[in-house]
């Protein structure tokens, strides 16, 4: 049976960083750190699934952990344990108490906890990913909390989805289009959702996959590892 994760709640007290006076959500700063990506997107899109896929493309080239956020459980953490893509130890599990969006966008301070104590537990580390609890196409994450974020939508709400836009769409710096596999099931024209992304998001780019088919999300690994060699020198 996989070890429980460590949680934190709302109450967790005391909360020692960022430091007194200064703005939490202000932009991070560069420097000798891990890179910290956050995953958002609806109920059910597959994130949960998309952060173990990471897990077993980077964990072995990597000093990875990651934070999962949960309203009232630890399920998301609890997946990944029970997956076994992470040791017990570099897995944190944030028990929001609200809407999932409060914890990565308003009051980040339970996960900017839980990143405090990865790091201090786990010494350098390359790279944490957030994941947010199941939320709707509005959430985004607080620049004082993530360095860039992936939006995860899948198939099964039909075409029309990256059509409706919304920040988490339209502002997220890679959309990753889920479930392609269901497509032909749901009535789903991945043609028509790659030209409504391309029309929502500009250049910023958009991958279309399948975990059933690609089981380490080669795409979005590439894009993470593209992120980790730009980041600057120290």
């Amino acid at each position: 049976m996989a070890t429980e994760p460590h949680v934190h709640g709302p109450d967790d007290v005391p909360h020692t960083h960022p430091e007194p006076g200064v703005d939490p959500h202000a932009p991070l700063s560069s420097g000798h750190r891990a890179l910290r990506v956050g995953i958002g997107g609806p109920v059910g899109s597959g994130k949960t699934a998309l952060v173990a896929a990471l897990c077993r493309a980077l964990a072995g080239e990597l000093r990875l952990a990651v934070v999962t956020n949960d309203i009232y459980t630890t399920e998301d953490a609890d997946f990944l344990l029970r997956n076994g893509v992470l040791p017990p130890e570099r897995v944190r599990a944030v028990e929001t108490g609200c809407c999932p969006h409060t914890a990565i966008r308003d009051d980040i301070s339970a996960n900017l906890d839980a990143i405090e104590d990865l790091e201090h537990t786990l010494g350098d580390l390359d790279l944490i990913l957030v994941e947010s609890g199941g939320d709707n196409l509005t959430a985004t994450f607080s620049k004082g909390l993530i360095d860039v974020q992936i939006f995860v939508v899948d198939v099964s709400g039909g075409d029309k989805v990256p059509r409706k836009g919304g920040p988490g769409v339209t502002t997220a710096d890679l959309l990753v289009i889920n479930k392609t596999d269901l497509a032909p099931l749901v009535g789903a024209d991945l043609s028509v959702m790659d030209r409504d992304s391309r029309a929502r998001r500009g250049d910023l780019p958009t991958i279309f996959q399948s975990l059933t088919q690609d089981r380490t999300a080669t795409a979005v690994a590439d894009w993470i590892r593209s992120h980790l060699a730009a980041a600057p020198a120290t």
